[in-house]
């Protein structure tokens, strides 16, 4: 037990995908809000808070691991030393298996689900004191909500929480700055505080879904399909922007289907331009596009607006419509082709990744050559291929026509193959092209093979031995393939920021040209910086030592936007 008026040090440990890494932000801020000091080193925590993943047995796996390996640093009961003394799950595992997991797993002294994220707080406070709070009842958590999107409304989702859509009540404009137009609408605070220093952000435009694909529970424990306002995504937008972020990704279950809760399908269309204009954010991007969903007017939008990247993230799953048929989905390869296509003629050098399942109940040797040939002609730069397994709750589960898990394997292992083959090659037609990469990281290091490339650099000043590495438009960050640009001794060139000949920097998006790969990654020789990082604005509130929770003013497009749980 922690005495009284003691700073309680809590770690945060994060699995599974970018959405769960939004909300363990929102926790972070909840938890600095609430008196908490977030510690990197679980070893030296008094309390470790595990964002679990529950898609796929391996992820699920991952998570446990992680509990245990955090029960594994504990002091010894009553001890003054160091090491946790409380482990509390959280996150999709725990939401979905609730008592379930509490029971099978000891070593976590909470498993805590979604509703307990706004008094997080509160509750590891108590549980660090001693108490076991009883695990909850799994539910599905479609039904918290009415069933016609339109009829959800803010007002319908107001009592429902949904993890990573943190915000507050408006914060009142500042009188000096607009005393002319009290009547403007009140910007929301923002609930947030960022884990990670680079300058790629994920923001979260929605939450759940409301397909009924076959093989995924994700519904069941994420609920159904719930946008968030438009000023929200913009405020906190702005707010991570001065953070220092300079890409944003867009992240949902389904960013397709954002707006139609809104009574506005074309949301998305109208909200990308205003994204992009956002003040020192020099790139959006949005993932988790449904294919059957993405209307020329949408696509349109996402391959030419300035500012966006030209890059299509298409859940396919499959190219069979037979397979997609029982995954109840919608479409096959010639429509899936035909988006590829009206995509192309956008945009020629898009970025296009999707995701593939393989051994699905019913699949044939048929539908798996449908799905190579789909494959070889669609030009993929990154692909996603997974072995079908079995997910309680599913439709799935009891469907007919099980595949056998070594023909599975071997159905697995002969697709990976041709991707790695298929991504390498589309890669290699890069070189030549001019690309805009997004610093992410400095090196010192000698680029492997650079003395070779040397005779066709093209970088003034010549090569340097420093390389910088970053996406280009066409690659998401972590996710797909990535740049190593080779960077001249002196960059002799100026930025739209201005300082000619200064170093390039993390933040900076510069301008090269593809010399080279190493299987899907990108090697490039530096041309321009064609926008420097600013220095932090909105955001350097937040490494100053202000208290949590204060109300420290941000000036953002003449309103104040109060970033709740900024650092201690």
């Amino acid at each position: 037990m922690v005495s009284a008026g003691q700073v309680r040090r809590v770690a945060l440990v994060t699995l599974g995908c970018s959405r769960n890494e939004v909300d363990s932000e929102e926790l972070a801020a909840r938890l600095a809000d609430g008196g908490w000091q977030l510690v990197d080193d679980a070893a030296d925590a008094d309390a470790v808070l595990v964002n679990t993943c529950g898609f796929v047995d391996v992820a699920k796996k991952d998570s446990i691991d992680a509990l245990l390996a955090a029960d594994g640093l504990r002091a010894a009961p009553d001890s003054a030393g160091q090491g946790p003394k409380a482990v509390v799950a959280v996150g999709c595992l725990a939401e979905r298996y609730g008592a379930e997991l509490a029971e099978s797993l000891p070593e976590a002294d909470a498993v805590l689900g979604f509703d307990a994220y706004p008094d997080i707080a509160a509750r590891l406070r108590a549980v660090l004191d001693g108490e076991r709070p009883a695990a909850h009842t799994p539910r599905d958590r479609r039904t918290l909500l009415p069933i016609t999107p339109v009829e959800r409304g803010r007002a319908a989702a107001a009592d429902v929480v949904v993890p990573g859509h943190g915000t507050v009540a408006a914060v009142a404009p500042a009188a000096s700055a607009v005393p002319a137009v009290p009547a403007v609408p009140m910007m929301p605070a923002v609930i947030r505080r960022r884990l990670e220093r680079g300058p790629v952000a994920a923001l979260k435009i929605s939450s759940g879904c409301d397909r009924r694909c076959s093989f995924c529970a994700i519904p069941s424990f994420r609920g159904s399909h719930v946008s968030r306002p438009p000023r929200d995504i913009l405020a906190e937008a702005e707010w991570l922007a001065g953070q220092g972020a300079r890409e944003l990704v867009l992240v949902s279950e389904n960013s397709t289907s954002y707006g139609k809760d809104l009574g506005d399908l074309r949301a998305l269309e109208k909200l990308l331009p205003q994204l992009a204009a956002t003040p020192g954010i020099v790139r959006v991007r949005t993932v988790y596009l449904q294919p059957a969903e993405t209307r020329p007017s949408l696509l349109e939008v996402l391959l030419t607006t300035p500012g966006v990247a030209p890059y299509l993230d298409l859940s396919f799953q499959h190219a069979s419509p037979a397979v997609l048929r029982r995954m109840r989905r919608f479409g096959g390869s010639v429509d899936f082709l035909d988006l590829l296509r009206r995509g192309r003629a956008l945009a020629p050098t898009l970025g296009a990744r999707s995701n593939v399942i393989v051994g699905f109940p019913g699949e044939t040797a048929e539908d798996l050559d449908i799905l190579a040939d789909f494959l070889e002609q669609a030009d993929l730069d990154a692909v996603g291929v997974f072995g079908y397994s079995d997910e309680e709750g599913t439709e799935a589960v009891g469907l007919s026509g099980k595949v056998a898990p070594r023909a599975i394997e071997r159905r697995r292992a002969r697709i990976a193959d041709l991707v790695e083959q298929l991504t390498a090659a589309r890669a290699e037609r890069r070189v030549g092209e001019t690309v805009e990469v997004l610093v992410e990281e400095i090196s010192d290091d000698v680029l492997a093979g650079a003395d070779a490339q040397a005779a066709r650099s093209g970088g003034d000043g010549g090569p340097s031995g420093r390389t910088a590495h970053g996406c280009a438009a066409h690659q998401q960050p972590e996710v797909d393939g990535a740049c190593v640009v080779r960077l001249p001794a002196v960059t002799g060139t100026t930025g739209r920021s201005g300082d000619p000949g200064a170093p390039v920097a993390v933040g900076d998006l510069v301008i090269a040209r593809v010399i080279d790969v190493e299987g899907v990654d990108l090697v490039a020789d530096f041309v321009a910086v064609l926008d420097r990082a600013g220095t932090p604005g909105a955001g350097e509130f937040a490494a100053a030592g202000v208290p949590a929770g204060s109300a420290k003013p941000v000036q953002q497009a003449g309103w104040e936007v109060q970033a709740v749980g900024a650092h201690r």
